[in-house]
């Protein structure tokens, strides 16, 4: 696999949403109300936002996976923060070195911002990304959630 990673534009909506829903396979779940009219929203949001972004990673053009950065906080603590969200990497082309070169530009991405670090958020069944992210150097943390209904 020769894996390039780049920043999404508005073409590449179709082919985002496509590969994102694989976050929807077992042991995951689409979020409460999610359609793809949202995913669409967020999508344009992201790549049109000053301090966020998606990051595709392809293989000789053909989309193999996916993520999104957004600066979020200026923490009191610990600084600047990135929080990755939506890393997906398509399933065929898993174990391939894709998530490592997403993670890793993501990483880029967040210290050209000045971020202090990057942060996720895992669901507690998908323990092939929990090995992945530990041994990508990434110390497990526990967060909560409160979901917000109208």
């Amino acid at each position: 696999m020769n894996i390039d990673v780049r920043p999404a534009t508005l073409a590449d909506e179709a082919a985002f949403l496509d590969l994102l829903e694989q976050l929807f396979d077992a042991p995951g779940a689409p979020p409460p109300g999610y359609t793809r009219e949202r995913g669409s929203h967020g999508f344009r949001w992201a790549i049109e936002g000053e301090h966020s972004d998606v990051l595709l990673a392809l293989d000789d053009n053909s989309l193999v996976g996916l993520a999104s950065v957004y600066r979020d906080i200026e923490s009191i603590r610990f600084g600047r923060r990135t929080w990755l969200q939506d890393l997906v990497v398509d399933r065929a082309a898993r174990s391939g070195g894709v998530g490592k070169a997403l993670l890793a530009a993501a990483a880029d991405w967040a210290r050209e911002r000045g971020c202090t670090h990057l942060t996720l958020s895992s669901g507690l069944g998908r323990k092939n990304a929990h090995r992945f992210y530990e041994r990508e150097g990434m110390a497990a943390q526990m967060n909560y959630e409160l979901w917000l209904s109208d």
